[in-house]
């Protein structure tokens, strides 16, 4: 298995899809990943609970969450190519 990051296309996907009350297995298998990688992308863009306790997602918030999780492992964040050296 090839593993890979979320892109802000895949981000924004999901939100589309997560605000349309699409399952979650079929929002992983639209975007081509794991059905946990789903729950777990839902909890780390979340912006707070909705009337009925179901979490916002924003894929904005999600993005800059993932690139101040590359700040703190030391990465930079503008590039997401892998380096042939």
């Amino acid at each position: 298995m090839k593993y890979r990051y979320l892109t802000l296309a895949d981000r924004q996907e999901i939100e589309k899809l997560y605000q349309s009350e699409a399952r979650f297995a079929d929002i992983a298998d639209s975007i081509g990943v794991s059905v946990v990688t789903i729950y777990r992308e839902i909890e780390n863009g979340s912006t707070g609970k909705d009337e009925y306790g179901r979490p916002i997602y924003s894929a904005d918030a999600a993005e800059r969450a993932f690139i101040e999780r590359l700040k703190r492992r030391g990465r930079k964040p503008t590039s997401r190519e892998v380096c042939n050296e």
